[in-house]
């Protein structure tokens, strides 16, 4: 079997290593390179892991940033379980809200009084 692939998408932090702290400081140089995308697309752009990108994109952000390909995709391993296999409840799996949270889920909160 081969394996799944998954990645992280380092964009906002390459942008703020570079003093670009806003996503409207974008959208021009962008323009300049023949870009041109709307205020919503590139703040999704900037905030989101895109699914989809274009070639032309990703070399005018490269171009933009003076950074390569590495510093903005990061490959990394998908995760081995699937939400459908935990949410059909089958052989093996625990059902309900809990399953697969193990230690990490949160406790209840008590309350007392302040001289117990």
């Amino acid at each position: 079997m081969t394996a799944k692939l998954d990645y992280r998408w380092h964009l906002r932090e390459v942008m703020a290593t570079r003093g670009m702290f806003s996503t409207t400081d974008l959208r021009p140089l962008l323009a300049e390179r023949g870009i041109d995308l709307s205020a919503s697309q590139v703040y999704r752009l900037v905030v989101e892991r895109p699914e989809r990108l274009s070639l032309t994109t990703l070399m005018a952000l490269l171009d933009i940033l003076q950074c390569r390909m590495e510093d903005l995709i990061e490959p990394t391993a998908a995760r081995a379980a699937s939400r459908r296999t935990a949410a059909a409840g089958g052989e093996g799996t625990a059902a309900g809200p809990a399953a697969g949270v193990g230690e990490y889920r949160p406790k209840r909160a008590r309350i007392t009084p302040a001289g117990e």
